[in-house]
């Protein structure tokens, strides 16, 4: 990717500071409406679709997070952020196929999408190969215990995907460090009812693992009602970025 390829216009620079402030002012009110400090609460730039000059552009405004789902999109970007001088803290958010976790591993600093032993293994491997320190792990929660979508399910004796074994084998492993939760509300569930749901999930998780104090909940329409049960990461895209484009 050349340097013309990473280079910002002046007006998109100013689409995304005025959209950084606005996002920031809602978190800023949020933490105040819940009794929190604004430090408590971290934002990760969903740039998936999105060039790597938004990503520069945001690195310059400040942002220090940024997240994307998917390996072949997010790699080249990573490399072309790199090469022109930012350096933002990346989360891999998106579902995660084992055979992708050797690519992942080598520019991802957190993988918020672990819900499953198997996965976990595989990231342990290829994080023990590559990297000099080990990877911070959030584990997906399916916070409805529906298992037709991703999530490792709370309270199930499930020895590959639930809750407990998941944990257990992020905690477990070397290359790996057991940082927190992570989940999305349930369509058609109110966010409130989905986020003290997830708080409780997260409390019982401290209990075992008292250092997994992470917890990424809420995106751009919900992110308050995050705030106010105890999210310590939220996962904004269109509210920051704008309109996303299309997928191809």
């Amino acid at each position: 990717m050349t340097e013309s390829q990473t280079a910002v216009r002046p007006e998109r620079r100013a689409e995304l500071a005025a959209g950084l402030a606005q996002v920031r002012a809602r978190i800023a009110d949020a933490c105040a409406a819940a009794g929190r400090q604004r430090d408590e609460v971290t934002l990760v730039a969903v740039t998936k679709t999105y060039p790597a000059a938004d990503v520069v552009a945001l690195a310059g405004l400040g942002v220090t997070d940024v997240g994307e789902n998917r390996d072949q999109e997010a790699a080249p970007k990573a490399e072309a952020v790199a090469a022109a001088g930012a350096a933002p803290r990346w989360h891999f958010i998106g579902q995660l196929q084992r055979n992708k976790a050797r690519s992942v591993v080598r520019y991802a600093d957190v993988v918020q999408s672990v819900d499953t032993v198997r996965l976990a293994a595989a990231l342990d491997a290829a994080a023990g190969a590559v990297r000099d320190r080990p990877l911070d792990v959030l584990v997906q929660v399916s916070i409805d215990g529906d298992p037709a979508r991703g999530g490792a399910l709370p309270g199930a004796a499930d020895p590959q995907r639930g809750l407990d074994p998941v944990a257990a084998a992020v905690a477990g492993a070397d290359g790996l460090r057991l940082a927190g939760l992570m989940a999305v509300a349930p369509l058609g569930w109110e966010p409130d009812r989905a986020f003290a749901r997830l708080a409780e999930v997260a409390a019982a998780l401290r209990a075992d693992h008292t250092d997994a104090t992470v917890l990424s909940a809420g995106m751009s329409g919900d992110l308050e009602s995050a705030v106010g049960h105890g999210a310590t990461h939220v996962r904004v895209g269109s509210a920051l970025l704008g309109m996303r484009p299309a997928l191809r």
